[in-house]
């Protein structure tokens, strides 16, 4: 008899898969490395970091496996409540007892006994969740109408401001980067993608001028080294670890910049001590990686699309935009081709919301491409 099986039912995508774990499992042996000084200094134990770095990845994949069984078109259903319960999570730092304060800046939420929560992780995605659910519900009129540009402003802008606030500017870079590349993708006219292009870039040199330090970074970016000591110290300690591993690097375990040369290098400079104990070989592993995710990623989003999943389509196409922006930013500051940024390397860098949230995000992906229709296939059996 002749049984037809659908293929989205057959297994999850496994390139997806395998490319995740590795990457996972690598940050985890690459945090054990970066981290093992200062655990010693903060917690009297070498792997104080990855324990609560472990813990946050059962929290990710306990959220994945709740969201595997949520079918992804509800995201959808839920409108304008996602940009709503962002703003509420990006304001949240700013009442008395809540937020955190780190380094100058108040980006987390202090609940007990939880790990600290960075709002933009949860934020991002909700906000990413509504793009893609305006640009499906608006598919017609986004690409000739201006003012489709305009509406989805009254939930943007104000997350950016509230970032600023924080402040978190490569965050507010990156989402707003994002929702116009979900604009073009979603076929918005090249004449108003320009005309937007050159409106984020007049406002990303304005806010980077009206800010001395945003104005000291940039300016220690260019040349680092004339003031290795002082503002250029994080980056030419960075460049000093990723010249000193070489092909092969110094072996695991044995850089020398993680002993409190480098700042955060366990955080936002993992990717310098990568470079150092792994060599330009281990970065180019690293990258063949996070090209693979990325890739996966669009596959899936224009499986979607082929499928008349459209909003599916778009949620994919906006994380794969965010994905591979934060890896190049981060990997961008790490090698001085950027200015600090203060961006996580995804599944690689410590932060306790940060990889749950990717996992949690990543989930949906997966959810997508296990949900996406493929051909059906007939098999035949005796009897």
């Amino acid at each position: 008899m002749n049984i037809a099986t659908r293929g989205s039912n057959d297994a999850f995508d496994r390139l997806f898969l395998i490319a995740c774990a590795f990457l996972v499992i690598g940050g985890i042996v690459m945090l054990a490395s970066a981290s093992m000084p200062i655990s010693m200094k903060h917690f009297g134990s070498p792997y104080g970091y990855v324990n609560k770095q472990l813990f946050s990845i059962g929290l990710g994949f306990a959220g994945g496996l709740f969201i595997l069984v949520i079918p992804t078109q509800f995201w959808e259903k839920l409108g304008i409540f996602l940009p709503l319960l962002s703003l509420i999570l990006l304001a949240s730092v700013f009442i008395p007892g809540m937020g955190l304060t780190v380094n100058g800046s108040t980006r987390w939420l202090a609940i007990p006994g939880l790990p600290n929560i960075q709002v933009i992780d949860p934020a991002r995605l909700l906000l990413m969740m509504y793009m893609a659910g305006y640009c499906y519900r608006q598919q017609e009129n986004v690409k000739d109408n201006f003012m489709s540009f305009v509406k989805p402003m009254i939930f943007i802008i104000p997350a950016c401001l509230l970032l600023l606030l924080q402040p978190d500017f490569g965050s507010t870079v990156i989402i707003l980067s994002v929702t116009a590349g979900l604009f073009f993708l979603a076929g918005f006219k090249m004449r108003f993608f320009i005309l937007l292009v050159m409106l984020l870039a007049s406002l990303f040199a304005v806010l980077i001028y009206i800010a001395p330090y945003r104005m000291a970074r940039l300016t220690y970016f260019l040349e680092p080294w004339n003031d290795p000591l002082g503002a250029g110290y994080q980056l030419t300690n960075s460049l000093i670890a990723i010249g000193s591993g070489g092909l092969f690097g110094l072996g695991l375990g044995e850089s020398l910049q993680k002993l409190f040369y480098l700042p955060e290098a366990h955080t936002d400079f993992i990717f310098a001590i990568i470079a150092e104990e792994l060599g330009l070989l281990g970065t180019i592993i690293l990258l063949l990686l996070y090209s693979l995710l990325i890739y996966r990623i669009f596959a899936i989003g224009f499986m979607a699309l082929n499928a008349k999943r459209v909003f599916q389509s778009y949620l994919c196409m906006a994380i794969g935009l965010w994905l591979a922006m934060q890896v190049i930013i981060n990997l961008g500051v790490n090698m001085g081709m950027l200015p600090t940024k203060g961006l996580t390397l995804p599944l690689i860098s410590y932060g306790s919301s940060s990889i749950s949230m990717t996992l949690v995000t990543l989930a949906i992906v997966l959810k997508i491409g296990y949900e996406n229709p493929r051909k059906k296939k007939n098999l035949r059996t005796n009897g």
